[in-house]
C-alpha cells in the first residue's frame, strides 16, 4: 500500500501554502511543479480508490469476510484525497494571486509576522526534501531551522515534519519526543491534534500497546468528529477495541 507516500504529499502541500507568500520566481517555479505533483497524486489515489472497490467487490461476491484493515484502507484513501484536493486547489489559488505572479511580497496568513526571507527558504527547502521522500536531509534541515529560529511561527509546523521524518525512517521513538515537544510547546498550534494522533502511533509501532489504547482512546473521547479521532478509532478496532 502506498497511501502513507500519498499522506506526505499532502501533509508538505499544506506547508507549502506558507511559503508561497514571499516568493521568487525561482520559488514560484518549484511551487509550480509541486501542484502539478500533487494533481499527479489525486489522479493516481483515484485509481487506488476504484481498483480497492473492485477488490472489495470481488471479495463481496466470492462471499469472503470484510477486513478490518480493508475498511480502513478506504477510509485513509478518502480523507487524503480530500487532504491532496483541498491542498492542491489552495496552492493554484495562490499561484493565480497577481500579487504572487509579479513576485511582490505576501505575508501568509497564518503567521503573526513575516520570517526573513533566508529562513523562509530554509523552511521551504526542508519541506521539498520531505514532499521528495528525502526524510534524513529534510529531519537535519528542519532540526537546523528549529534551532535557529526558537521563536518562529512556524516552529510548530517544523517539528511537525521533523517528527514525521523520523517515523518514516521508522525512528518512532525519536518521533514520539517529538510529536511530545509539540504537546507540551505548542498547545494552541493546529498542529496539536496531529501530533497527539502521530504519537499513539508511535507508541504502537514500539509495540506499547496499553499504552497506546490509552492515546488512541483520548482521541476519540476527548475530540470526537474529528479525522484524528476517526483514525484513532480504527486502529482501536484493529486492536480489537
Amino acid at each position: 500500500m502506498r497511501y502513507p507516500s500519498i499522506m506526505s504529499a499532502a501533509l508538505a502541500g499544506i506547508g507549502l501554502l506558507g511559503v508561497v507568500g514571499c516568493t521568487t520566481g525561482e520559488d514560484l517555479r518549484k511551487v509550480q511543479q509541486e501542484v502539478g505533483d500533487l494533481k499527479l497524486e489525486v489522479f493516481k489515489l483515484r485509481r487506488e480508490m476504484e481498483d480497492a472497490n473492485k477488490r472489495a467487490e470481488a471479495e463481496r461476491a466470492a462471499g469472503t469476510e470484510s477486513r478490518a484493515l480493508d475498511r480502513r484502507f478506504q477510509a485513509d484513501l478518502q480523507e487524503t484525497l480530500r487532504q491532496l484536493q483541498e491542498n492542491t486547489r489552495a496552492l493554484g489559488n495562490r499561484l493565480n494571486d497577481p500579487t504572487v505572479r509579479t513576485g511582490r511580497a505576501v505575508a501568509a496568513p497564518a503567521a503573526p509576522q513575516a520570517l526573513q526571507s533566508d529562513d523562509e527558504k530554509a523552511y521551504g527547502a526542508a519541506l521539498l526534501d520531505y514532499n521528495r521522500g528525502q526524510y534524513a536531509i529534510a529531519a537535519e534541515s528542519l532540526e537546523l531551522f528549529i534551532k535557529s529560529n526558537p521563536s518562529s511561527p512556524r516552529r510548530a509546523d517544523a517539528l511537525f515534519f521533523l517528527g514525521l521524518s523520523y517515523y518514516n525512517q521508522k525512528g518512532y521513538d525519536k518521533a514520539q519526543r517529538v510529536f511530545e515537544q509539540i504537546l507540551k510547546e505548542h498547545a494552541a498550534s493546529n498542529q496539536f491534534l496531529p501530533a497527539k494522533l502521530k504519537r499513539a502511533q508511535c507508541l504502537l509501532k514500539q509495540g506499547l500497546k496499553p499504552a497506546a489504547v490509552k492515546a488512541f482512546k483520548e482521541i476519540t473521547d476527548g475530540f470526537p468528529g474529528t479525522a484524528e479521532a476517526r483514525t484513532a478509532q480504527q486502529e482501536l478496532a484493529d486492536l480489537g477495541f
